[in-house]
């Protein structure tokens, strides 16, 4: 997947994110700034994942949407 895509939509996609992992407030995902890394933490944090889990999700959620 090329991740510039969902950077570019970041602003676009941001309410699907929270729809998915409602536990990320709008200030995280604004620090977020459409950073793959940054989103990785973050559900790591919340959700207790590991970076294998969080790339694993993020993946799978982003593909069907760019």
């Amino acid at each position: 997947m090329n991740w510039d895509i969902v950077e570019g939509k970041w602003n676009q996609l941001k309410g699907s994110v929270k729809e998915k992992w409602g536990d990320l407030t709008d200030d995280e995902l604004t620090e977020v700034d459409g950073k793959k890394d940054r989103l990785v933490g973050k559900l790591q944090e919340k959700y207790g994942w590991t970076k294998e889990q969080a790339d694993e999700q993020i993946d799978s959620f982003f593909r069907d949407r760019v």
